[in-house]
């Protein structure tokens, strides 16, 4: 096994895993959400900390997800062909794909949410920490962290487009015989 095939197994493992953990937010929002609706419905009682369990749940399924759903080969595609397509064209898309969208997204991300996200933490012009968290009182006091999972995803999206390009280079260089990604059932 080459660098380039080691390098792509390390990326994989490090989206799979993450991946498994974010599987967890999908429990944890389903009970919460039941929970809020049981309370809300008997004890008449609301809670914007509840509220905001779910709300975070949502967004860090999607943001730690990604890089998993991308490794699956689950991803929607715009190409309605790529499926019926055979390997060369598919790796192509898949090549043309992660250089030309799935990079500079991420990159864009990064970048473009470097002042919100440094700005939930620290606050540089009145000199101190912020470390940002809920408008209301009965909220979480954790949104510096999860503004801070942008980072995460850009980071983890980008390392799915590396493995997917590797992935496709091998293929169309001719030193990797097949050209199926990872198929979840």
């Amino acid at each position: 096994m080459g660098v380039i095939e080691r390098i792509i197994n390390k990326i994989d493992r490090v989206n799979y895993r993450v991946g498994e953990v974010a599987i967890w937010f999908v429990l944890l929002m389903v009970v919460v959400q039941f929970l809020i609706v049981v309370v809300s419905k008997v004890f008449n009682f609301s809670n914007t900390g509840l509220d905001e369990i779910v709300w975070y749940s949502n967004g860090l399924i999607f943001m730690l997800g990604a890089g998993y759903t991308l490794l699956h080969n689950r991803h929607v595609r715009v190409d309605i062909f790529y499926n019926e397509a055979g390997y060369k064209y598919q790796a192509l898309v898949d090549l043309f794909g992660s250089l030309c969208f799935i990079l500079p997204v991420a990159v864009l991300t990064f970048g473009l949410s470097t002042n919100l996200v440094i700005d939930s933490w620290y606050n540089f012009n009145g000199g101190g920490w912020v470390l940002e968290g809920s408008d209301s009182p009965s909220g979480l006091p954790l949104l510096f962290l999860y503004k801070t999972v942008i980072w995460v995803y850009a980071f983890l999206i980008a390392l799915a487009g590396i493995s997917l390009a590797g992935k496709a280079w091998l293929y169309l260089s001719g030193r990797r015989g097949t050209y199926e990604l990872m198929q979840s059932g």
